[in-house]
C-alpha cells in the first residue's frame, strides 16, 4: 500500500517507524515530517493544516490510504474531505473530532449518556464565570475550550488567580480556542491516559500509559504539549480497565454514534483515577505525544492491520493486538524557554551515539531539520524523544537518562523525574 501519514512530532516519528515494519505499507510518506522521519520515508514539506494543498499532494499522487497524526487537520474537516472523494483514511470526521476541538461537547456527551466526569460550568462572558468560580473550592481548573496544543489548562490555586486568569482568557491568551470557557471541580486522584481504537461501533481497546504535562520535576512549572510517558501504568489495574471500558470508552463510542457523529480513529481518554473510581477529564481525538512513543515501542502487531481494520468497519473481526511485557519510558528535550518562547536552529549532536550504546534505546524526533550541510538543528519546542525499554520501569528509566546523558544539546533542557509515580510504587 502507498501511505500518507500527515504531521511532524515525535508521535509521527513513532508512528511511521511501526507502519515502516509493516509489510502491508510499500511505499510511506510523511507531510510535512522532520529530520528523523526523514531517514526512514520520503517527506514532503506541506504543513499539516493546509488543506488545500495536501488534498492536491493526494489527488496527485494517489495513495492508498492516509493516515491523519494531529489534531488540527482533523479539526479542520481533512477526513471528510478525504472520505468525500473516496480515499481510504485513518482519522474521526470533522463532527466526530468535536470530541477533542470543543470540551464543551465532551462534556454535553457525558451528562448524556452519564459517563464520569467532573462537575463543571461553560461561561463566554466574564461576569457569569468569576460569579461561579465563587462557588467552587480551590485549586481551580480552567479550560480554553477549544484547541491550544496541549496548553489550554491552567490550575490556579487562589480565587484571585483564578479571576486573573479568566480575564486572560476573554482577552485573547489563547486566541478564539479561549473565548468559551470551561470551569471544572479539582479532581483528586492519579492522572492516567488510555487508548482505544473505534471503527465507529466496535472499541477495540489499546493499554494505558501516564505522561508528565508540566514543565519541571516534582510536576511544577506551566503546563505543556507533555515533558516524557512511560507504559505500563501501575495505576491502571484490571478493575479500572473494565470500568473506563464500560463506563466511558464503549458509553462514548455508542454515544456518538447514536447522536450521528461514528467516532473511527484513535479516542485517547485523559483519565483522573478517583477514590470513586476513574473519571473522565478530557478526550483527545489522536493519539498522545508523547505517549504514543511508549504504546508504538510496546506494540508487537501490525499498526496498518488494525488502521485497515478501523477504516473498514471491521474491528469486531480483529484479534486483539499484541504488547511486549517490556516496560517503555520517553524523556522529552524541549528547548530552554519551552512551552513559552525558544530559540531555533541551535545544533544537536550524539543521537546516534545513545542509540548505539544500546540496542534498546531508540530517539524519536519532534521538532528538528537539518541544514544544508547535514546538520541535526532544533526546530520547535518538543525536540527530542529519548525512548527506552527495559525488564521493568527502573530498568528502563535508567537507560533512557544515560543515553539521554549522551544526547550533546546545550539549548535543551529535560524533567529528571520522569515516571515518579511508577518507581514509587514500585
Amino acid at each position: 500500500m502507498k501511505v500518507l501519514l500527515i504531521g511532524s512530532g515525535g508521535r509521527e516519528h513513532a508512528l511511521a517507524w511501526k507502519l515502516d515494519q509493516s509489510p502491508l505499507v510499500t511505499d510511506l510518506t510523511c507531510a510535512p515530517g522532520n529530520a528523523g522521519i526523514a531517514e526512514i520515508a520520503s517527506t514532503v514539506a506541506i504543513a499539516a493544516d493546509d488543506i488545500p494543498t495536501l488534498l492536491g499532494l493526494i489527488q496527485r499522487e494517489k495513495y492508498d490510504f492516509v493516515v491523519i497524526g494531529p489534531e488540527a487537520p482533523l479539526a479542520l474537516g481533512l477526513a471528510d474531505e478525504l472520505i468525500e472523494r473516496g480515499v481510504k483514511v485513518f482519522g474521526p470526521t470533522q463532527a466526530a473530532a468535536q470530541l477533542e476541538s470543543s470540551k464543551a461537547f465532551t462534556k454535553t456527551l457525558c451528562d448524556k449518556y452519564n459517563i464520569p466526569t467532573a462537575a463543571y460550568g461553560v461561561f463566554t462572558d466574564i461576569e457569569p464565570a468569576k460569579d461561579f468560580l465563587k462557588t467552587m473550592t480551590p485549586p481551580y481548573v480552567l479550560k480554553a475550550d477549544g484547541l491550544a496544543a496541549g496548553k489550554g489548562v491552567v490550575i490556579p490555586e487562589t480565587l484571585k488567580e483564578a479571576e486573573q486568569e479568566l480575564a486572560d482568557y476573554f482577552s485573547g491568551k489563547f486566541g478564539d480556542a479561549g473565548q468559551k470557557v470551561l470551569i471544572e471541580e479539582f479532581m483528586h486522584g492519579e492522572e492516567a491516559s488510555f487508548f482505544a481504537i473505534s471503527d465507529g461501533k466496535t472499541a477495540l481497546p489499546l493499554i494505558a500509559a501516564q505522561d508528565h504535562k508540566r514543565a519541571f520535576d516534582g510536576d511544577k512549572g506551566p503546563n505543556t504539549g507533555g515533558m516524557g510517558a512511560y507504559s505500563p501504568a501501575p495505576i491502571f489495574t484490571q478493575d479500572v480497565f473494565d470500568d473506563v471500558m464500560t463506563k466511558i470508552i464503549q458509553p462514548t463510542v455508542d454515544g456518538m454514534a447514536k447522536d450521528g457523529h461514528p467516532f473511527q480513529g484513535v479516542l485517547f481518554a485523559g483519565l483522573m483515577i478517583t477514590k470513586d473510581g476513574p473519571k473522565l477529564i478530557e478526550y483527545n481525538a489522536r493519539f498522545g505525544d508523547p505517549e504514543c512513543q511508549v504504546l508504538m515501542r510496546r506494540l508487537d502487531s501490525d499498526l496498518m492491520d488494525i488502521f485497515i481494520a478501523a477504516e473498514a468497519g471491521n474491528l469486531d473481526k480483529l484479534s486483539a493486538p499484541k504488547w511486549s511485557k517490556d516496560s517503555v519510558v520517553n524523556i522529552v528535550m524541549a528547548a530552554k524557554g519551552y512551552p513559552v518562547s525558544y530559540e531555533k536552529g541551535t545544533p544537536i549532536e550524539g543521537i546516534e551515539t545513545a542509540e548505539h550504546q544500546d540496542e534498546r534505546v531508540i530517539v524519536f524526533h519532534a521538532g528538528t531539520r537539518r541544514d544544508d550541510s547535514g546538520a541535526l538543528l532544533a526546530n520547535g519546542g518538543r525536540v527530542l524523544n529519548i525512548t527506552a525499554s527495559g525488564e521493568n520501569i527502573k530498568d528502563a528509566v535508567e537507560r533512557a537518562y544515560k543515553a539521554v546523558e549522551t544526547i550533546d544539546w546545550d539549548d535543551g533542557f529535560y524533567r529528571s523525574d520522569i515516571a515518579h509515580h511508577a518507581l514509587n510504587r514500585s
